[in-house]
Protein backbone atom coordinates (compact mmCIF):
# COMPACT_ATOMS: atom_id res chain seq x y z
CA UNK A 1 0.00 0.00 0.00
CA UNK A 2 1.10 3.69 -0.74
CA UNK A 3 1.65 6.52 2.03
CA UNK A 4 -1.28 7.76 0.09
CA UNK A 5 -3.34 4.73 0.25
CA UNK A 6 -2.01 4.40 3.86
CA UNK A 7 -3.66 7.95 4.69
CA UNK A 8 -6.56 7.00 3.13
CA UNK A 9 -6.90 3.80 5.04
CA UNK A 10 -6.59 5.66 8.16
CA UNK A 11 -8.77 8.27 7.92
CA UNK A 12 -11.14 5.85 7.33
CA UNK A 13 -10.68 3.96 9.67
CA UNK A 14 -10.27 6.37 12.59
CA UNK A 15 -13.15 8.25 11.43
CA UNK A 16 -15.52 4.84 11.60
CA UNK A 17 -14.04 3.59 14.77
CA UNK A 18 -15.06 7.17 15.98
CA UNK A 19 -18.74 6.68 14.92
CA UNK A 20 -18.59 3.17 16.44
CA UNK A 21 -17.70 3.55 19.47
CA UNK A 22 -19.60 6.95 20.04
CA UNK A 23 -23.41 4.91 19.51
CA UNK A 24 -23.64 6.88 16.01
CA UNK A 25 -23.63 3.51 14.58
CA UNK A 26 -26.06 1.55 17.48
CA UNK A 27 -25.62 -1.94 17.92
CA UNK A 28 -27.09 -4.42 15.21
CA UNK A 29 -27.42 -1.14 12.64
CA UNK A 30 -25.38 -2.30 9.49
CA UNK A 31 -22.57 0.29 7.65
CA UNK A 32 -22.98 0.54 4.01
CA UNK A 33 -19.66 -0.27 2.58
CA UNK A 34 -20.78 1.44 -0.74
CA UNK A 35 -21.91 4.75 0.84
CA UNK A 36 -18.66 4.88 2.80
CA UNK A 37 -16.29 4.31 -0.16
CA UNK A 38 -18.85 7.10 -1.96
CA UNK A 39 -18.68 9.42 1.25
CA UNK A 40 -14.72 8.84 1.60
CA UNK A 41 -14.13 9.11 -2.30
CA UNK A 42 -11.96 5.64 -1.88
CA UNK A 43 -12.28 2.65 -3.75
CA UNK A 44 -13.95 -0.98 -2.23
CA UNK A 45 -10.83 -2.25 -1.34
CA UNK A 46 -9.76 0.57 1.35
CA UNK A 47 -13.32 -0.24 2.45
CA UNK A 48 -12.68 -3.89 2.81
CA UNK A 49 -9.50 -3.60 4.31
CA UNK A 50 -10.99 -1.17 7.03
CA UNK A 51 -13.75 -3.30 7.35
CA UNK A 52 -11.47 -6.12 7.91
CA UNK A 53 -9.29 -3.84 10.75
CA UNK A 54 -13.23 -3.26 12.55
CA UNK A 55 -13.85 -7.07 12.79
CA UNK A 56 -10.25 -7.87 14.16
CA UNK A 57 -10.85 -5.49 17.17
CA UNK A 58 -14.67 -6.91 17.31
CA UNK A 59 -16.72 -3.37 16.66
CA UNK A 60 -18.45 -5.38 13.75
CA UNK A 61 -18.98 -8.61 11.77
CA UNK A 62 -19.46 -9.47 8.07
CA UNK A 63 -22.86 -11.45 7.55
CA UNK A 64 -24.03 -12.61 4.57
CA UNK A 65 -27.31 -11.18 2.78
CA UNK A 66 -26.81 -8.40 5.86
CA UNK A 67 -23.55 -7.05 4.96
CA UNK A 68 -21.59 -5.44 7.93
CA UNK A 69 -23.06 -4.91 11.12
CA UNK A 70 -22.23 -3.19 14.21
CA UNK A 71 -21.87 -6.21 17.63
CA UNK A 72 -22.92 -5.45 21.15
CA UNK A 73 -20.05 -3.23 23.29
CA UNK A 74 -19.72 -6.33 25.60
CA UNK A 75 -17.99 -7.49 22.75
CA UNK A 76 -15.48 -5.24 21.22
CA UNK A 77 -12.23 -5.72 22.29
CA UNK A 78 -11.87 -2.95 25.02
CA UNK A 79 -7.76 -3.54 25.30
CA UNK A 80 -7.48 -2.31 21.69
CA UNK A 81 -5.30 1.03 21.94
CA UNK A 82 -6.96 2.54 19.41
CA UNK A 83 -10.62 1.82 20.38
CA UNK A 84 -9.32 3.20 23.69
CA UNK A 85 -7.75 6.55 21.84
CA UNK A 86 -11.40 6.60 19.90
CA UNK A 87 -13.54 5.88 23.13
CA UNK A 88 -11.23 8.85 25.34
CA UNK A 89 -12.55 11.26 22.22
CA UNK A 90 -15.78 10.29 22.50
CA UNK A 91 -18.61 11.73 25.08
CA UNK A 92 -18.28 8.99 27.08
CA UNK A 93 -14.78 9.99 28.37
CA UNK A 94 -14.58 10.55 31.90
CA UNK A 95 -16.08 7.07 32.64
CA UNK A 96 -13.98 5.51 29.96
CA UNK A 97 -11.40 7.42 31.95
CA UNK A 98 -12.34 5.93 35.40
CA UNK A 99 -12.46 2.30 34.18
CA UNK A 100 -9.43 2.46 32.88
CA UNK A 101 -7.40 4.00 35.75
CA UNK A 102 -9.20 1.20 38.09
CA UNK A 103 -7.94 -1.24 35.96
CA UNK A 104 -4.65 0.63 36.31
CA UNK A 105 -4.60 0.45 40.03
CA UNK A 106 -5.59 -3.07 39.80
CA UNK A 107 -1.98 -4.01 37.94
CA UNK A 108 0.24 -1.41 38.16
CA UNK A 109 1.06 -2.06 41.82
CA UNK A 110 1.39 -5.47 41.88
CA UNK A 111 3.71 -5.22 38.46
CA UNK A 112 5.99 -2.66 40.91
CA UNK A 113 6.25 -5.33 43.49
CA UNK A 114 7.33 -7.96 41.10
CA UNK A 115 9.81 -5.05 38.90
CA UNK A 116 11.35 -4.77 42.59
CA UNK A 117 12.34 -8.37 42.35
CA UNK A 118 12.88 -8.97 38.53
CA UNK A 119 14.21 -5.74 37.47
CA UNK A 120 17.78 -5.80 35.65
CA UNK A 121 20.44 -3.24 36.25
CA UNK A 122 19.45 -1.69 33.04
CA UNK A 123 15.58 -1.99 34.11
CA UNK A 124 16.29 0.10 36.83
CA UNK A 125 19.16 2.37 35.35
CA UNK A 126 15.92 3.22 32.55
CA UNK A 127 13.57 3.72 35.34
CA UNK A 128 15.66 6.17 37.57
CA UNK A 129 16.34 8.25 33.79
CA UNK A 130 12.50 8.46 33.11
CA UNK A 131 11.71 9.11 36.88
CA UNK A 132 13.99 12.12 36.52
CA UNK A 133 12.34 13.22 33.09
CA UNK A 134 9.30 13.36 34.64
CA UNK A 135 10.86 15.43 37.68
CA UNK A 136 13.07 17.93 35.18
CA UNK A 137 9.71 18.17 32.94
CA UNK A 138 7.12 18.86 35.84
CA UNK A 139 7.46 22.55 35.60
CA UNK A 140 6.82 25.17 33.11
CA UNK A 141 3.34 23.61 31.57
CA UNK A 142 5.76 21.24 29.51
CA UNK A 143 3.46 18.31 29.86
CA UNK A 144 3.97 16.92 25.90
CA UNK A 145 7.60 16.19 27.14
CA UNK A 146 6.67 15.27 30.87
CA UNK A 147 4.11 12.28 28.73
CA UNK A 148 6.86 10.95 26.86
CA UNK A 149 8.81 9.96 29.82
CA UNK A 150 5.79 8.88 32.35
CA UNK A 151 4.25 6.68 29.57
CA UNK A 152 7.89 5.37 29.35
CA UNK A 153 8.49 4.86 33.32
CA UNK A 154 5.52 2.86 33.27
CA UNK A 155 6.45 0.61 30.09
CA UNK A 156 9.60 0.04 32.25
CA UNK A 157 7.59 -1.17 34.98
CA UNK A 158 5.59 -3.38 33.51
CA UNK A 159 8.00 -4.76 31.37
CA UNK A 160 10.43 -5.32 34.41
CA UNK A 161 7.55 -6.98 36.41
CA UNK A 162 8.58 -10.24 34.08
CA UNK A 163 5.15 -11.22 33.78
CA UNK A 164 4.39 -11.21 29.87
CA UNK A 165 0.45 -10.54 30.34
CA UNK A 166 1.25 -7.15 32.13
CA UNK A 167 3.89 -6.04 29.85
CA UNK A 168 1.23 -6.38 27.08
CA UNK A 169 -0.47 -3.58 28.69
CA UNK A 170 1.97 -0.92 28.40
CA UNK A 171 0.12 0.24 24.94
CA UNK A 172 -3.19 0.62 27.08
CA UNK A 173 -1.39 2.70 29.42
CA UNK A 174 0.18 4.76 26.89
CA UNK A 175 -3.47 5.70 25.57
CA UNK A 176 -4.39 6.42 28.74
CA UNK A 177 -1.22 8.96 29.69
CA UNK A 178 -2.14 10.33 26.16
CA UNK A 179 -5.44 10.85 26.38
CA UNK A 180 -5.42 12.36 29.88
CA UNK A 181 -2.54 14.75 28.77
CA UNK A 182 -4.45 15.37 24.71
CA UNK A 183 -8.00 16.00 26.28
CA UNK A 184 -6.86 18.41 28.99
CA UNK A 185 -7.40 15.97 31.86
CA UNK A 186 -4.44 17.16 33.73
CA UNK A 187 -3.48 20.25 35.31
CA UNK A 188 -1.23 22.49 34.10
CA UNK A 189 1.46 20.96 35.92
CA UNK A 190 1.94 17.32 37.20
CA UNK A 191 0.82 17.20 40.79
CA UNK A 192 4.29 17.38 42.66
CA UNK A 193 3.52 14.66 44.79
CA UNK A 194 2.43 12.48 42.03
CA UNK A 195 5.97 13.08 40.33
CA UNK A 196 8.08 12.52 43.83
CA UNK A 197 5.82 9.16 44.02
CA UNK A 198 7.51 8.05 40.90
CA UNK A 199 11.08 8.65 41.82
CA UNK A 200 10.25 6.79 45.00
CA UNK A 201 9.14 3.96 43.21
CA UNK A 202 12.50 4.03 41.00
CA UNK A 203 14.43 3.59 44.08
CA UNK A 204 12.12 0.86 45.95
CA UNK A 205 12.91 -1.17 42.67
CA UNK A 206 16.47 -0.64 42.61
CA UNK A 207 16.51 -1.70 45.87
CA UNK A 208 14.80 -4.21 45.63
CA UNK A 209 12.09 -3.49 48.02
CA UNK A 210 8.96 -4.74 46.68
CA UNK A 211 6.58 -3.63 49.33
CA UNK A 212 7.54 -0.42 49.18
CA UNK A 213 7.31 0.10 45.28
CA UNK A 214 3.50 -1.95 45.52
CA UNK A 215 2.97 0.70 48.38
CA UNK A 216 4.14 4.09 46.19
CA UNK A 217 2.43 2.87 42.87
CA UNK A 218 -0.68 2.10 44.72
CA UNK A 219 -0.46 5.67 45.99
CA UNK A 220 -0.15 6.80 42.28
CA UNK A 221 -3.12 4.95 41.27
CA UNK A 222 -5.15 6.45 43.79
CA UNK A 223 -4.27 10.13 42.90
CA UNK A 224 -4.69 9.68 39.40
CA UNK A 225 -8.66 8.48 40.52
CA UNK A 226 -8.76 11.69 42.58
CA UNK A 227 -7.47 14.10 40.03
CA UNK A 228 -10.20 12.56 37.90
CA UNK A 229 -13.05 13.23 40.59
CA UNK A 230 -11.88 17.06 39.65
CA UNK A 231 -11.06 17.04 36.15
CA UNK A 232 -13.69 14.64 34.79
CA UNK A 233 -16.19 14.61 37.41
Amino acid sequence: MTTEGRGLHTRVLDTLGLAITAGEYPQGSVVRTDEVAQRFDVSRTVVREVVRVLESMHLVESRRRVGVTVRPTEEWNVYDPRVIRWRLAGTDRPRQLRSLTVLRSAVEPVAAGLAARHATPEQCAALTEQALGMVATSRGRRLEEYLVHDIAFHRVVLNASGNEMFARLGDVVAEILTGRTHHQVMFDDPDPAAVTLHVGVAEAVREGDAARAEELTREIAVGALQELDVLAP
